[in-house]
């Protein structure tokens, strides 16, 4: 990945690069890449070259899950495990299709990963910036709200660029309604 980096321009001494379960800091944050399901590539020649990552982003006070495009897998648990509990978990909820199990989660798998990594407050990503599948466009928001008011899971659905701070009441209100 650093060398595709350096193609583009980002001088060496800017780029870390992380094997699963290594951790990096960078001015008071601690950053763990943790596994994930997914592929990686950006061509034909170089597919799973390199490895897909969740991240794992602490400070001294909070800490934040970065699924990335993920699917569900018993990975979640090992890193809830490990890391766990955190205050904000990001995981995606979109583009999905029963067909893509290893790269992509259905709505009631991202609540359940949500729980097997011990989160505080779920923030659905990854369901309203790109149509890459053939669900609708409020589909994976409608179902995944829904099942998280079932499990009692709370619960964040910001508009894009709208502040989420953490030890403050999180944006939920239906704004794609």
């Amino acid at each position: 990945m650093g060398a595709h980096l350096e193609r583009w321009g980002v001088p060496a001494r800017k780029i870390t690069e992380l094997d699963w379960w290594q951790e990096a800091s960078f001015k008071g944050l601690t950053f763990a890449a943790t596994p994930s399901r997914h592929f990686s590539g950006r061509g034909l020649s170089d597919r799973m070259q390199t490895l897909w990552t969740s991240w794992v982003i602490q400070g001294e006070e909070d800490k934040i899950f970065f699924s990335g495009d993920s699917g569900y897998f018993e990975g979640f648990k090992a890193i809830g495990d490990k890391y766990g509990p955190f205050d904000l978990t990001l995981l995606e909820s979109g583009q999905y299709n029963e067909l893509w199990p290893n790269i992509h989660m259905m709505p009631e798998q991202t609540v359940q990963a949500h729980l097997d990594l011990q989160g505080k407050l779920l923030m659905p990503i990854h369901w309203r910036t790109f149509a890459l599948a053939m669900h609708g466009w409020k589909e994976p928001i409608e179902r995944v709200t829904a099942e998280a008011k079932k499990r009692c899971v709370p619960f964040t659905t910001p508009l894009i660029g709208e502040p989420v701070i953490l030890d403050q009441k999180a944006p939920k209100r239906d704004w794609w309604r």
